[in-house]
């Protein structure tokens, strides 16, 4: 399993296995592990999972409550096809993480959610791999750097239409719930930190707080 892979589907676990009739709709299979994790819950509580993955994963489960679906999570013309009539419980993004792939797939299938579903997005968190972390990995704190802050910007200006949680363990997981029934633009967040207003008061005046 990936870094803390096994806690995190433990978490995932512990926020949908209440659900009935839940419709599940997973982007990234890999090796079947989320996979083999939501058929326990689907075949405890009535559901169905829906995989989409660019790899042929067909052998994973032979469990009658699972469509494979063997194409790229962004060929949505294609996808569509299978999905056209569902309304989906729970969203799960675990496929190709780089930030741009990753807020095109989710505008999309947000609106394939029901309203209260739930949306989990793997490795957002790059503490890990900083320089001298336990996973020191450049490239993949770059990435996970950009995600995090593409999901701010996604949160940024809806507010109103979703709910963030972020869990630092491991690589991390967003865990958002839509509230609304559309999504807006991202936005960019201005950061104030690197004015040049601030770089004075950081490395020339540092005045005390007042008490």
């Amino acid at each position: 399993m990936k870094y803390f892979e096994k806690e995190k589907l433990e978490l995932i676990k512990s926020k949908i296995s209440n659900i009935q009739n839940l419709n599940i709709l997973e982007l990234g299979v890999q090796k079947g592990n989320s996979t083999n994790m939501f058929l326990e819950i689907c075949n405890q509580n009535d559901g169905y999972l829906t995989s989409i993955d660019i790899k042929n994963c067909s052998t994973v489960s032979a469990d009658k409550r699972w469509k494979f679906i063997h194409s790229s999570d962004n060929n949505f013309e294609y996808v569509d096809k299978f999905i056209a009539n569902k309304q989906f419980d729970v969203l799960f993004i675990d496929s190709y993480h780089e930030p741009n792939h990753v807020r095109e797939i989710f505008y999309h299938y947000f609106y394939y959610l029901k309203k209260t579903g739930i949306i989990f997005i793997d490795d957002v968190v790059w503490l890990p791999y900083v320089r001298n972390g336990v996973e020191d990995n450049n490239f993949i704190e770059r990435i996970n750097r950009l995600t995090f802050d593409k999901l701010l910007e996604i949160f940024n200006n809806n507010i109103e239409n979703l709910t963030l949680d972020i869990n630092f363990r491991g690589s991390g997981l967003a865990i958002l719930t839509k509230i609304g029934e559309k999504l807006n633009k991202e936005k960019k967040i201005k950061n104030r930190l690197f004015t040049i207003k601030n770089l004075i008061k950081r490395f020339i005046y540092s005045p005390k707080p007042k008490n």
